[in-house]
């Protein structure tokens, strides 16, 4: 009889972005009868009552926080070998550079498989952050399994020298449910105004502070619109403080983390995205799947999502004004705009099911048990 796997989902978060909510829509579409579920997150100080942990206890399985001392504690990795044994775990699956270093050290020690799935890189100017994601991305060597989300990630690790057979792309799906849920239901937020909406991390690779600029100068044009940014992270102070000096700094919304995150972005009148690396965003599948008109830099990734003209628009990276006049055009141009969110829609679901992406890593986790068992 076929051993149904024991995967352990092991990552270093500080709160509920897309690599949680990936996490989430693995575990959950994977048929319980083919595969156990696992989490493991290591509780820092920016990271208690996380909500990933919540809803994975409800909704897939058993859920351990490990205790860090600090910001990088070596001492996870004998916590984990001990979790690992005490719970006959076959697989440790990390997300994220912190958690790839720990993880890939523990499965050794443990003496099992260990799959790392990169969900994009940071390109951080902070030295210790830069040293970290380097020591992340030479820990991808020594995995069994490397599965980036998307055909640029996997551009990114070949250049960490992770070749195939070791090299699996699995290409990014999504729980689109709970939108669908949300985009079918009465609407429940008002507003007075044509609303300008972000959702995601607030890090300096999503540059953010185009966005705030774009809409500064907009706002100087008309006065039928505001901005609301939904989440939280490292650039959000400065951010803020950044938005106090501009002359649209009243209508500009800092809401930080939401749970009722997808009523706002179906409030959305346009959903924009400045970033300048990606991989390939929850956060735009989310907005492609509520059928939200999305104008974005044409880079890597959201160029997975975004067809120019057919699913949204795209402009050059850095090229503000261009991305100002689709902006407006979207905004103004209310048949083209419905149009690109008709047209998101199908393309999401079509392309980045959820349960298609489970049943590629169920695949790919009991083919790492045959090869373990035949060694």
């Amino acid at each position: 009889m076929k051993k149904t796997p024991h995967i352990l989902q092991f990552i270093c978060s500080t709160g509920f972005y897309g690599a949680e909510r990936w996490i989430l829509a693995l575990c959950k579409n994977t048929p319980k009868q083919d595969a156990k579920h696992s989490l493991a997150v290591t509780l820092e100080d920016n990271s208690k009552d996380l909500e990933l942990v919540k809803q994975f206890r409800k909704d897939c399985g058993d859920a351990v926080e490990v205790p860090m001392n600090n910001r990088f504690d070596l001492a996870v990795i004998n916590k984990l070998v001990q979790y690992i044994h005490d719970n006959n775990i076959d697989i440790i699956h990390t997300h994220g550079y912190k958690s790839d270093i720990l993880g890939v050290i523990a499965a050794k020690k443990a003496g099992i498989p260990v799959v790392v799935t990169p969900h994009g890189f940071e390109n951080a100017e902070d030295f210790k952050l830069r040293t970290f994601i380097w020591l992340g991305c030479q820990a991808m060597r020594f995995a069994n399994k490397v599965v980036p989300l998307s055909p640029q990630l996997v551009k990114d690790v070949k250049g960490f020298g992770v070749k195939e057979p070791k090299l699996v792309y699995i290409q990014n799906g999504v729980d689109l449910s709970e939108v669908e849920t949300v985009r079918d239901a009465v609407p429940r937020l008002e507003k007075t105004k044509k609303r300008i909406g972000f959702i995601g991390q607030m890090i300096s690779r999503k540059n953010i502070k185009d966005i705030l600029d774009i809409f500064d100068s907009l706002s100087a044009k008309r006065n039928d619109i505001e901005l609301v940014l939904l989440g939280d992270g490292d650039d959000r102070a400065s951010l803020e403080a950044y938005s106090t000096n501009l002359s649209s700094k009243e209508d500009m919304h800092f809401l930080g983390y939401r749970d009722d995150r997808l009523d706002y972005l179906r409030s959305f009148d346009l959903f924009v995205m400045t970033s300048t690396l990606e991989g390939i965003p929850r956060c735009l599948m989310e907005a492609c799947a509520m059928g939200t008109p999305i104008a974005a830099y044409d880079i890597p990734g959201i160029d997975q999502l975004v067809q120019h003209n057919e699913t949204g628009m795209l402009a050059k990276l850095g090229d503000k004004a261009t991305l100002s006049e689709y902006w407006a055009r979207l905004l103004d141009d209310d048949i083209f705009a419905q149009t690109c969110g008709k047209n998101a829609i199908n393309y999401v679901n079509q392309h980045y099911a959820a349960k298609r992406m489970a049943d590629e890593y169920l695949e790919l986790f009991n083919d790492l048990l045959v090869c373990e068992h035949d060694k």
